[in-house]
């Protein structure tokens, strides 16, 4: 068989470099998956900035936002975590984190399975050297193996969905349970007023989350007009303040209380991975509102803030960490049922599967020339 191409990276600032790896020999409980697409995610963003707080085993191949198809698979891999029948040919994503189904979070508590304390995780903590050396979504091909790593959950997608639009399917997860932590909080409801801290291609995505959940007006924050803010809005986001524009705290704040209404917005959420962004986005909210951080998903630095603010305004303030494995079929599903609805692929600016490629990606991810950078080393799998 053929070798097959992967992209690592040395370390925090590093450049891409394409190895080869042998073809592997697959085994009874393990598939190879071709990568139709994969996305450049914020947190790939700030591993390479070096803002990941924990170890991480460089070299490795980044990456987890993929849509592939089955090209080889073992005897007693026939079917995904939700029981739909695998083979040959089946579209399928797999998920960054795996919670391992048998520890103190998992069993106790399996709503924040996703603070399990074994997972699985593709495009981070799996290092190149560990064969068969495709652990990444930055790669010709990614292997699953659940002999290997029990943990690893696939999950099959529709058998016409587009493995671009498949891509989408990790981010957009995180962004509905982030929704969903609210609203079993009591603090997100139908026709409540959003607000959006971010831009990027999850702030894209929360305002349609927000949308398909029932919010009656959202506001999306950011930077910049083009293409970022321009696309925020037709994804349904009824205004947008931009932060170029108004560079103060206080003047994005009167800004966002003119269009929503004088006493604020009824959620905040910040999808930007910038600090000051909560301090800032606790002034949009009403009294008694509800703020949901999820942008602070790597270590990006602290910021002075005075918890005053917080107990004299009665919020409810919120973390939310990727999502459990029971959640993701609520994004694929979102996904594939407003396929025609939304410009979803409006989001994606397509990059070769190259050194030069994978660098100009994260470079116009960094500078937010792009929404949602996507490598694509198969492009046949995505016309």
């Amino acid at each position: 068989m053929e070798s097959i191409r992967v992209c690592t990276h040395a370390g925090p600032g590093s450049e891409p470099v394409i190895r080869t790896v042998p073809w592997p020999k697959v085994g009874k409980k393990a598939a190879l998956i071709k990568v139709g697409a994969c996305g450049v995610c914020g947190t790939d963003l700030h591993i390479l900035k070096g803002h990941w707080p924990k170890p991480l085993p460089w070299p490795f191949t980044l990456g987890h936002e993929l849509g592939g198809v089955i090209v080889e698979c073992g005897e007693e891999f026939t079917e995904d975590f939700m029981s739909k029948p695998l083979t040959v040919g089946s579209k399928v994503m797999i998920p960054p984190l795996m919670p391992c189904g048998r520890c103190y979070y998992c069993i106790h508590y399996p709503e924040t399975a996703n603070k399990c304390l074994t997972p699985v995780y593709y495009g981070r903590y799996l290092g190149f050297d560990k064969a068969p050396h495709m652990w990444g979504g930055w790669a010709e091909y990614v292997y699953v193996d659940l002999d290997m790593l029990p943990g690893t959950k696939i999950y099959k997608l529709p058998d016409d969905m587009s493995l671009r639009l498949g891509a989408l399917s990790e981010p957009l997860t995180s962004c509905i349970r982030a929704f969903n932590r609210a609203s079993r909080a009591g603090g997100f409801t139908w026709g409540d007023t959003v607000v959006i801290q971010g831009s990027g291609p999850i702030g894209i995505l929360a305002v349609a989350a927000a949308k398909e959940m029932g919010a009656g007006r959202v506001i999306c924050v950011g930077a910049p007009e083009e293409p970022r803010l321009k696309l925020a809005r037709e994804f349904g986001a009824e205004a947008t303040v931009n932060i170029e524009d108004l560079k103060s705290p206080q003047d994005r704040i009167a800004r966002v209380r003119e269009i929503v209404g004088h006493f604020g917005a009824d959620l905040v959420m910040d999808c930007s991975g910038h600090p000051s962004a909560g301090p800032e986005g606790i002034e949009m909210l009403r009294d008694g509102g509800t703020y949901v951080e999820m942008g602070q998903f790597t270590d990006a630095g602290s910021i002075d803030t005075s918890w005053h603010r917080i107990c004299t305004k009665d919020l409810n303030v919120l973390g939310s960490w990727g999502f459990t494995g029971n959640d993701l079929p609520l994004g694929v599903d979102m996904l594939y049922r407003t396929r025609d609805k939304y410009p979803w692929l409006k989001m994606q600016t397509i990059y070769p599967f190259t050194e030069a490629g994978v660098a100009q990606a994260v470079k116009d991810a960094m500078a937010m020339k792009t929404v949602k950078s996507t490598i694509v080393p198969w492009p046949e799998l995505v016309e």
